[in-house]
């Protein structure tokens, strides 16, 4: 089936409830500037105009770029080490991003055919990379000084492409009150032993402290940037592994359609089945029929989404970047292609070779020549 067909029947049908027909009238802010091909659409309902928007967006970049970058030995760092919360932390006071440049990155995404971009404002270990209220434990509150989201935000807006926002929702080994080992599974904090004194435990733990968090920072980052194309939430196998009901995860969806309707969540695989689209990892492995879009994500590592010093010399190729966009297609889905900038924020060299190379070919080939060869 055609991927329009597809996702003008299926992908927005299936979307069920989620796609209100809400009119927004002639005095609505001017249309986001990716949505601009379906004016009409948008104005009478701006998710269902950016749920075929994404259907046919077909690749976006993927920046995973934080504290981890700066040891280069993965993003679970923490985890997979059990570094003490404190001394992690104080990777902060080395953390420059000098090298940062979101106007690079943008010309980048564009040279490489890409139409969006997804940037983790926040990973599992809680550092932020925009100037948020909330906690103190950000960039701006570090020697970059600098607002990372806010500058992505601005270039993503000067040159067209949509702004998607990562933010890691079920998981936070920061927060003193976010999901702990003892009620829950799937790497909820790392396993120190003994445990962390800046950790509440037992009766002092109160699981609604840390979702009022989550919901003020994702408001945060809604009131701050705009438009957003997406907020991509990562963490489910912390709330799949016990009652997920707790982490009320359908009010905070209505109260990010509420600030942008145009916004579409995702939460990986689909952790209620409203969500607007599904995101796993390298490949979709259920026999269901696709009722929704879908989006695949992959990295130019061989392993590994932040920066892996080990890694370099033997990072893939612009063949197999055209395998992964032939693999996604067959879905249909778009492929979300990472890459881990160097501790600088520099994005790596073997990845800015193999971005330009396939871009170049799409350029002169076209899409349906790369994906049917």
């Amino acid at each position: 089936m055609e991927r329009r067909s597809f996702l003008s029947t299926s992908a927005i049908a299936g979307a069920g409830l989620l796609l209100t027909s809400t009119s927004l009238g002639a005095d609505h802010p001017k249309v986001p500037h990716y949505l601009k091909g379906n004016k009409k659409l948008y104005r009478e309902n701006p998710r269902k105009a950016a749920i075929e928007w994404f259907g046919q967006a077909r690749y976006g970049m993927f920046l995973h770029y934080g504290l981890y970058s700066i040891v280069g030995r993965h993003e679970w760092l923490q985890q997979r080490e059990t570094i003490p919360v404190a001394e992690y932390a104080k990777l902060k006071e080395q953390f420059t991003a000098d090298k940062f440049n979101a106007d690079f990155i943008t010309d980048l995404a564009l040279e490489a055919g890409m139409k969006y971009i997804n940037i983790t404002t926040r990973h599992h270990d809680g550092f932020c990379l925009w100037d948020t209220k909330y906690s103190d434990f950000n960039s701006t509150n570090s020697p970059a000084k600098r607002d990372l989201v806010a500058e992505l935000s601005e270039q993503c807006n000067k040159k067209g492409l949509a702004l998607f926002l990562y933010y890691s929702h079920g998981r936070d080994w920061k927060h003193p009150h976010a999901p702990n080992n003892d009620q829950w599974k799937g790497f909820a904090r790392p396993n120190y032993k003994p445990n962390d004194p800046t950790y509440k435990y037992g009766e002092e733990h109160d699981l609604n402290i840390y979702l009022d968090f989550v919901t003020n920072q994702v408001t945060e980052l809604l009131d701050n940037y705009s438009p957003i194309a997406g907020i991509w939430l990562d963490g489910i196998a912390t709330p799949k592994s016990g009652d997920h009901k707790l982490f009320k995860c359908q009010e905070l969806y209505d109260t990010i359609h509420a600030k942008q309707p145009q916004v579409l969540v995702s939460y990986k695989q689909g952790l209620l089945g409203t969500e607007d689209f599904l995101a796993p990892e390298r490949s979709y492995t259920s026999g269901e029929a696709l009722a929704k879009p879908l989006e695949v994500c992959d990295h130019l590592q061989r392993k590994g989404w932040g920066y892996v010093s080990a890694e370099d010399g033997n990072h893939k190729s612009k063949e197999e970047v055209f395998e992964m966009l032939k693999k996604a297609a067959k879905y249909p889905a778009n492929l979300l292609l990472n890459t881990g900038p160097l501790p600088s924020g520099e994005i790596h060299p073997e990845d800015v070779k193999t971005l330009r190379a396939a871009g170049k070919e799409i350029n002169k080939k076209g899409w349906k020549a790369i994906l049917e060869s």
